[in-house]
């Protein structure tokens, strides 16, 4: 194995653990619309990822950095291509970031509720795009001999795309679901549980349109394999969720996200960006990496940086493992 597959696995994990994370952190702040019943029950929800929401975001710049460094064409033409859905989703986690923080700052009814929107709609649209923006790389775009998107903003709108933000934002909001459940006490507890039970079989139904499309069109025993862990996870995850056991529901819900990521990039390579004109005008791990020396000064970088930032990471979950419920939350002043 040369070292830009090495990167392109590294890059892979990368967005795994992105969507892992942020999976289901997104999937709260959907929940604070269909599963909080009044304002404390919000803050109840928020809390929950209140400690870990900007750590998560961390996969996020990695993945995007080590893109920039690896593999310079395939980040230009993503981030040139795909601009206008890109920078809306950078809005979205601007805002999204103020509006956690801003929330409280003033007493004022209209003040809180806009930030509450707020939170909402900036969870939900890049819990869609992020889907949509996969769901083109994976499929193919409109890339000519010189490597550059020709495509309009209604191309990267295909069925298949849009189908594929159906996913991620039925999967993110049951991930963030289950996870409500395994960290909160009481009422909300069993709601959270129940509102699982609901968006479970419906992301089930989108997930085998998905990854069955996926599969039929670019797959092999591998990504099948994969496909199969996906499903098979999230029923599995659906019946802890139905037994009352919060850990193992997560566990395989979170199982579900990273085998449907891993199907995504095991059909995906050795391609990063396929062309729908001209199979030789794909990018490849080849033919848009960077220069050997480059990719083994950044592999030396990532062998000490990488564990850290784990390490740092898993100890921030464990320090605020504990579940939380109204009788924690202070009456607002």
């Amino acid at each position: 194995m040369q070292l830009h597959d090495v990167w392109f696995v590294l890059i892979a994990f990368l967005w795994t653990g992105y969507f892992f994370l942020e999976g289901f952190d997104f999937g709260i702040g959907v929940l604070t619309k269909l599963l909080a019943r009044d304002r404390q029950e919000k803050r109840v929800l928020i809390n929950t990822i209140g400690p870990v929401w900007d750590g998560n975001e961390v996969w996020l710049i990695s993945a995007a950095g080590a893109t920039f460094a690896a593999f310079p064409e395939w980040y230009a033409t993503l981030f040139s291509g795909f601009y206008l859905p890109l920078l809306l989703i950078l809005i979205c986690l601007i805002l999204r970031g103020v509006a956690f923080e801003y929330r409280v700052k003033r007493p004022e009814e209209r003040w809180q509720r806009n930030w509450e929107h707020t939170i909402f709609w900036t969870s939900l649209l890049p819990a869609v795009l992020w889907g949509v923006i996969f769901g083109n790389i994976v499929h193919g775009v409109k890339i000519d001999a010189h490597k550059e998107y020709v495509g309009s903003l209604l191309d990267l709108l295909n069925p298949y795309a849009i189908l594929g933000g159906l996913l991620t934002l039925t999967l993110f909001t049951f991930h963030g679901a289950v996870f409500a459940s395994l960290k909160t006490v009481g009422d909300i507890r069993e709601r959270a549980r129940r509102m699982a039970a609901v968006l479970g079989p419906i992301a089930a139904v989108v997930a085998v349109g998905f990854l069955g499309w996926t599969q039929a069109d670019k797959g092999d025993s591998t990504s099948l394999v994969a496909m199969i862990v996906a499903v098979v996870a999230l029923v599995a995850a659906l019946g802890a969720n139905r037994l009352g056991r919060e850990g193992w529901a997560f566990a395989f819900s979170g199982l579900t996200v990273v085998a449907a990521v891993t199907m995504l990039f095991l059909t995906l390579f050795p391609n990063v960006m396929p062309s729908t004109l001209n199979e030789s005008w794909n990018l490849t791990v080849s033919n848009a990496a960077s220069s050997p020396y480059t990719l083994k000064i950044m592999t030396w970088g990532a062998g000490f940086a990488a564990p850290l930032v784990m390490l740092y990471q898993g100890w921030t979950y464990w320090v605020f493992r504990k579940r939380i419920g109204t009788q924690h939350i202070a009456e607002a002043h």
